[in-house]
């Protein structure tokens, strides 16, 4: 078992390719900074469809940090790597929606 905190961005962007742009190339190393992170997984929308009537969501990107414990994630959050990525965030390309924040157990089923 590990522990994921993700942070997912509800809504849209000016530019959505500058916007994954900057997290990949400017925010995410930053993030990798804090410690005891294990590994960091961005997942971006693709075009879909399902035959069944789903809800689908609107996220524009949602970024998951994975550490081993939730001692390693609260260390992680309180970190001077966390105060810088906070800062980072008003240099973020115009975006306009609401970002979630979650911390789950995360287990791997057969």
């Amino acid at each position: 078992m590990s522990v994921s905190y993700f942070v997912r961005y509800e809504g849209t962007a000016a530019d959505h390719a500058e916007f994954v742009r900057y997290y990949r190339e400017q925010h995410a190393p930053i993030l990798t900074r804090l410690p005891g992170i294990r590994g960091i997984v961005l997942h971006s929308p693709v075009a879909w469809r399902d035959p069944f009537p789903v809800q689908p969501d609107r996220f524009l990107l949602l970024a998951q940090m994975i550490f081993d414990s939730a001692e390693d994630l609260q260390r992680a959050l309180e970190s001077d790597a966390r105060v810088e990525a906070r800062a980072d965030f008003a240099r973020f390309p115009e975006f306009a929606g609401t970002v979630h924040h979650q911390a789950v157990v995360s287990e791997q089923v057969p």
